[in-house]
């Protein structure tokens, strides 16, 4: 507990008296119309990927359950 608290007590300290290099962080980030549509795109396949993955599970399972049900004549 002693050495987070430490740790913790550095980091602020380091942040109240850097504020320089805190600030020059964005001075490398090239923000061009597309960066938005980036974002978008990835944020988009994240959120639809587990309903993709479960429509395929779901389609699987149904062929798979069918298939047995065939098999043992019926039922």
């Amino acid at each position: 507990m002693k050495r987070m608290l430490s740790r913790w007590v550095g980091a602020v300290a380091l942040m109240l008296f850097m504020p320089t290099a805190m600030a020059d962080s964005y001075r490398y980030m090239h923000v061009t119309i597309d960066t938005p549509w980036m974002i978008f795109v990835f944020l988009l396949f994240a959120v639809l990927l587990p309903f993709i993955l479960m429509a395929i599970l779901y389609w699987h399972n149904a062929i798979r359950k069918n298939s047995e049900e065939d098999a043992r004549g019926g039922k």
